[in-house]
C-alpha cells in the first residue's frame, strides 16, 4: 500500500495547494506522492485518488519517452530540465503543458510544476488578484518576512493592530515591534517550524503608542522550489481583549480587591507550596497570623472608607518589613497572614516580626485625622509546630490570641505554655551537645546524575539526627535550636568531616572524580578566616583534592549583603573548595547576581523545574538560567526533577545535572554506592 514520505513538508509545502498551477512530488518510480489542487484537476481527479498514481500513464503514448528523459533529467546534473507533453485527464479531455522538474537529494523525490501551455499569465492575473480581494479583506493580520526576519509584506489589518501605516512597517525586522522575550520565542518557533513542527504560539507585540498587543499567531516557511528557505508568511489573530479579561477574572479569584494581596484561596495556595520546598530541603518556614487591635474603634469612627485606607495602608507597610521571596496574604477584616521561607535561623523570624509590630504602631493619617492600631502576631513554625497545613494554620491563630492576651502590640510563638516552650529549647540545646559526643548524627546522601552520561558521580549530604525517643529527625526540627545553643558551627564542621571521609571511599570504589556537596549556614560562613585553615588541613591528611567538596550556600545569604558574601566566599575559594548557589530563583537573587559571584556550581530551584512541562515560559526561564551561568563558566543542577518528562527537557536545554527524585531521595551511602555502580557504563 502506498505511504506519504515521513517528512513530506521538506519538498511540499501545504502554500503549494493554491497555486495557479499543478504540483506534484514524485518517487523514484514515478509515482505521485503528493499533488496540489490544480495539479489534480489536471488529472480529473480528487486529491486522494490521485496519490500513488504514475503520473507517465495520463500521458499520450507518444509522449511517455518524452517524459521518461525527463524524469532522468531532473535526477542528472541538468538545472531545471523542461519539456512539452500532452496530459489526458479521467473525463478524456488532454491539454498541452509544460513541465518543469528539480530533484531532492534529502527525500530522493522529484518535484514537478506542471503549467498550461499559453495559460501562465492569465492564470497568475486571476490567481493574484483574487489573493489580494483576500489578504486586504482578511480579519486576520497577514505579516510576510523574508529569510533574514524583515518585513516583506502586510496587510492594512495587520498594520492597523499595530498602529503604524503599511509604508512605515515595510522592511523593518520583526523583532523591531517585540520585546526579549518575544524575539527568543520567535526565533524557537521558526526554527522548529522549518522542522515541520505546526503549532500556534502566543505572541506579545508592541504597538506604536507603547501598548501590548497579544496575539495568536501561525507561522508557515517559505520555501523555493529547491527547498531553500525564503522567509516566512505569519497569519496574526488579536487575542488581547481575551487575555486581559482572563488575566481581571484569575486576579479577582486570587488577589484581594482592597488592598492587592493574595486572598485565602491564592494564600492557602502559596502556603502548600512553600511548605513542599521545606520537605525538600533543611530549611523551615514560619507562618506568622496578624491581627489589628482597635481596628474596629477606628472603622467606626472615622468610617468604613477610612478604615479601608488604613487596611491598604498596613498591608504596604507589612510588604516594606518582609522580603522579597516572602508571602503577604489577607484573609478578610483586619486580619493579615504572611509566610517566611527558606529560613535557617530563628532570629530572622524574630526580626521581621518586631518590624512589622513597630510599622504598624507608627500613627495614620486618614483624611487629616489621626489613627493609632497596633498588631497581635502568632507564629507557629513548619515542621516543628505542625505537620499538616490546616494545623499550622490552627497553631498561628491560637499563638495570635496569646499574643491579644498578653497585652496586645507584640508577636507570640506558638507554644504549650511560655515556660513550658522555654525548657524544652534548653532541653533540645542539651541533647544536641550530647547528639554529638554520643554519634547521634548521621548522614544521608542523594544522588545528582549527570543528563548527558547517565552516570551518579555526585551526591549531596544531608544531615540527620538519630534521636534516641523521636526517630529520626530532619534539620529543620532541631537546626534553629543549634543556632541558639551555639552549636552550628561545631555540627558543620563534624558534617564536613564525615563527609569528606565518605568521598574518600567513594573515590577509591566508584569513580575517581567522586564530589560530595554539603550546606553551610550564615553562621558557618562567617566563622573566621583561620578555620578554614582547619578544614583544608584535614583534607590535605586525607590526601584529598579541595575540589572533592562543594560547599552549598543559600540564596537567604545575599541578604547579608552581596559584597559582604563574596568576600566571607573567597577563602573557600582559596582553598580549592568548590561553590554552589542553592535553590536558584527561589527570590533573592536574579541571573545579574551570578556575574558577580564567584561560583562553580548553580542549583536551580525545583519551582522552576515544577513549571517545565506545566506553564507556557517554565522552559523559557530554565533556558535562561543555564544559557547564562554556561556563559559564565557554571554547571548547572536543577532540583526537584520528579519526573522522565522534566528530565528529558533539561538534558535537551543543555543542563548538565539533575537531583530528585526521578534519580533518588535520600539514602544511605551504602546504597547510593549500589546505584552509582549500576548506573556505570
Amino acid at each position: 500500500m502506498f505511504s506519504p514520505p515521513a517528512q513530506p513538508t521538506a519538498g511540499y509545502n501545504e502554500l503549494f495547494l493554491l497555486a495557479p498551477f499543478g504540483f506534484f512530488l514524485l518517487g523514484l518510480d514515478g509515482a505521485i506522492l503528493q499533488a496540489n489542487l490544480c495539479g489534480a484537476r489536471m488529472l480529473g481527479l480528487p486529491r486522494e485518488r490521485a496519490l500513488g498514481l504514475r503520473l507517465r500513464e495520463a500521458l499520450a503514448d507518444t509522449d511517455r519517452p518524452v517524459f521518461d528523459r525527463f524524469l532522468m533529467a531532473t535526477r542528472g546534473a541538468e538545472p531545471e530540465p523542461r519539456c512539452e507533453v500532452m496530459l489526458r485527464a479521467q473525463d478524456g479531455s488532454a491539454s498541452w503543458v509544460c513541465l518543469t522538474g528539480s530533484y531532492d537529494v534529502g527525500t530522493r523525490a522529484c518535484r514537478v510544476v506542471a503549467e498550461r501551455t499559453g495559460s501562465r499569465l492569465e492564470a497568475l492575473a486571476r490567481s493574484e488578484e483574487r489573493l489580494r480581494r483576500i489578504v486586504h479583506c482578511a480579519d486576520e493580520g497577514v505579516w510576510e518576512v523574508d529569510a533574514h526576519g524583515n518585513t516583506t509584506f502586510v496587510n492594512p489589518r495587520m498594520a492597523a493592530l499595530l498602529g503604524y501605516q503599511i509604508e512605515d512597517v515595510l522592511d523593518l525586522p520583526v523583532g523591531r515591534f517585540m520585546d526579549d522575550e518575544g524575539r527568543a520565542l520567535l526565533e524557537r518557533n521558526i526554527a522548529r517550524r522549518r522542522q515541520g513542527e505546526v503549532r500556534r504560539y502566543e505572541f506579545k507585540f508592541i504597538r506604536k503608542d507603547g501598548g501590548a498587543l497579544w496575539t495568536c499567531v501561525a507561522i508557515n516557511p517559505l520555501f523555493d522550489a529547491g527547498g531553500r528557505y525564503l522567509g516566512a508568511l505569519a497569519l496574526v489573530n488579536d487575542i488581547t481583549s481575551q487575555r486581559e479579561a482572563a488575566a481581571r477574572i484569575w486576579r479577582r479569584a486570587n488577589y484581594d480587591d482592597l488592598t492587592g494581596l493574595p486572598n485565602r484561596h491564592m494564600f492557602m495556595d502559596r502556603l502548600a507550596q512553600e511548605i513542599r520546598r521545606v520537605d525538600r530541603s533543611a530549611a523551615f518556614l514560619a507562618l506568622l497570623f496578624l491581627d489589628l487591635d482597635r481596628f474596629k474603634e477606628v472603622n467606626d469612627r472615622l468610617g468604613h472608607a477610612a478604615g479601608d485606607r488604613l487596611l491598604a495602608e498596613a498591608a504596604q507597610r507589612i510588604g516594606a518589613c518582609v522580603r522579597a521571596a516572602d508571602t503577604i496574604g489577607r484573609l478578610g477584616g483586619d486580619e493579615f497572614t504572611v509566610v517566611l521561607s527558606g529560613l535557617d535561623r530563628i532570629a530572622t523570624v524574630d526580626r521581621i516580626a518586631q518590624s512589622i509590630v513597630d510599622a504598624l504602631a507608627a500613627p495614620f493619617v486618614l483624611d487629616g485625622q489621626r489613627a493609632e492600631v497596633s498588631a497581635s502576631i502568632g507564629i507557629a513554625l513548619y515542621p516543628a509546630d505542625a505537620g499538616q497545613l490546616c494545623d499550622l494554620m490552627a497553631r498561628a491563630d491560637q499563638a495570635m490570641y496569646v499574643a491579644k492576651h498578653a497585652g496586645r502590640n507584640r508577636y507570640s510563638y506558638y507554644t504549650d505554655g511560655a515556660q513550658q516552650a522555654m525548657l524544652a529549647r534548653q532541653a533540645i540545646a542539651a541533647e544536641l551537645r550530647t547528639a554529638l559526643a554520643a554519634n547521634q548524627f548521621e548522614l544521608l546522601y542523594q544522588p545528582i546524575v549527570s543528563l548527558r552520561s547517565g552516570r551518579v558521580r555526585k551526591a549531596e549530604a544531608l544531615l540527620r539526627w538519630r534521636h534516641p525517643r523521636r526517630g529520626l529527625l530532619r534539620p529543620a526540627e532541631f537546626m534553629p535550636f543549634a543556632e541558639s545553643s551555639g552549636l552550628m558551627v561545631e555540627i558543620g564542621d563534624w558534617v564536613l568531616r564525615e563527609a569528606a571521609l565518605q568521598v574518600q571511599h567513594w573515590q577509591q570504589h566508584v569513580d575517581p572524580q567522586f564530589q560530595v556537596s554539603v550546606n553551610k549556614s550564615p553562621a558557618q560562613v562567617q566563622r573566621e578566616p583561620g578555620q578554614y585553615d582547619a578544614w583544608l588541613a584535614f583534607l590535605r591528611e586525607r590526601a584529598l583534592r579541595p575540589r572533592s567538596v562543594v560547599i552549598e550556600i543559600g540564596e537567604s545569604m545575599l541578604l547579608e549583603g552581596m559584597d559582604a558574601v563574596i568576600e566571607r566566599l573567597r577563602p573557600y575559594r582559596a582553598m580549592g573548595l568548590q561553590v554552589a548557589l542553592d535553590h536558584f530563583g527561589a527570590g533573592y537573587s536574579s541571573l545579574a547576581h551570578l556575574v558577580r559571584y564567584e561560583l562553580d556550581y548553580v542549583k536551580i530551584d525545583h519551582g522552576f523545574v515544577d513549571a517545565l512541562d506545566r506553564e507556557a515560559n517554565g522552559l523559557a526561564a530554565c533556558e535562561a538560567i543555564i544559557a547564562m551561568a554556561h556563559k559564565l563558566g557554571m554547571k548547572v543542577v536543577a532540583e526537584g526533577v520528579e519526573t522522565e518528562l522534566q528530565r528529558t527537557l533539561l538534558r535537551e536545554a543543555g543542563c548538565d545535572y539533575a537531583q530528585g527524585y526521578v534519580v533518588g531521595g535520600p539514602m544511605s551511602a551504602d546504597e547510593l554506592e549500589r546505584l552509582a555502580l549500576a548506573a556505570s557504563p
